[in-house]
């Protein structure tokens, strides 16, 4: 793997910097107008945002064109998702050289929920490469200039490559042991998925052990109970703690709007200030803010690492 930073979120990263990163998740839309607009307004508050492919497995916009349209029209970075559920090896290879050609400068590799999940739910999952595979095709085809089958890729894409890890998965020695076999390939850098609890995030990083690859921990403050009691019923591997749902579920009986955002602020603010405090002690490199539709509480939860 060579030296060369194509990308801001790299480049910080590599400079030991404490590194945020955020969301933006287009929907069933025939624009991405409205990710466009968060990402303006997250404009220095991050420094790149992961734009989703398919979350939970519901057809959505493209995640390339809007990753580039966002670029374009907002000026900001963008982590292109890229899933293995939905796309065999030479739709994989396709992507990655057209977002390499669209100036795209980072990608994470996904494995993806099972298409079951979603709201497609006849659709044919794929599946040929796993995620450890894609990682391992993409740093092929930066670092060698030829794909899986060894042939040659004229002016090979310039990206980076993330991966994602699973704190709070069920087997965690299974866990781990795919994450190290990222790592082999070459990821270049991780984010978890969904952290609420700090002993699961330590167990994580204590079976982890050292590695020189920079992880950026997911935290995501809900905006409303419903965020946050979907998250706790419906996402693999992630539990909401019972008293940060409790005190989501009461911010609903409040009916002047304002009272309620300063109080939903006040909640997520209470809550995870703690888990950042304790987040600064660990090998974390920075936090990844799944914080969709919900600016304004990134500021405050930026100043806690400070």
């Amino acid at each position: 793997m060579g030296d060369e930073v194509y990308s801001d979120l790299m480049r910080e990263l590599k400079t030991g910097k404490y590194v945020f990163t955020g969301e933006l998740e287009p929907e069933k839309a025939g624009d991405v107008n409205e990710p466009i607009e968060m990402a303006r307004e997250l404009k220095g508050m991050v420094v790149a945002c992961n734009v989703t492919d398919n979350p939970q497995s519901f057809a959505y916009v493209n995640s390339m064109a809007a990753s580039y349209l966002i670029q374009k029209e907002a000026g900001m970075e963008c982590v292109y998702q890229l899933r293995c559920s939905d796309r065999n090896r030479m739709a994989l290879l396709s992507d990655v050289l057209g977002a390499g050609a669209l100036g795209l400068k980072n990608v994470l590799a996904l494995a993806g929920d099972h298409v079951s999940l979603g709201d497609t739910p006849d659709a044919k999952p794929v599946f040929d490469l796993d995620s450890t595979t894609l990682i391992k095709l993409i740093r092929t085809m930066v670092d060698e200039g030829k794909d899986l089958g060894g042939n040659e890729i004229h002016n090979p894409p310039k990206l980076h490559v993330g991966g994602a890890a699973a704190p709070g998965a069920a087997h965690l020695k299974a866990e781990v042991g795919k994450v190290k076999r990222k790592i082999n390939v070459g990821v270049e850098y991780l984010q978890t998925q969904v952290v609420y609890y700090t002993d699961v995030l330590d167990k994580f990083f204590d079976e982890l052990g050292k590695v020189d690859v920079p992880i950026l921990v997911g935290i995501f403050p809900a905006r409303t109970f419903g965020q946050a009691d979907f998250f706790d019923k419906y996402v693999a591997g992630v539990d909401v703690p019972p008293d940060y749902l409790e005190a989501m579920r009461k911010t609903k009986e409040i009916k002047d709007k304002e009272k309620k955002k300063e109080e939903v602020d006040r909640v997520n603010i209470e809550f995870f200030s703690g888990f950042l405090e304790h987040l600064k002690g660990t090998p974390a490199a920075g936090c990844h803010m799944m914080a969709v539709g919900y600016p304004r509480i990134i500021p405050p939860l930026k100043k806690l690492t400070e």
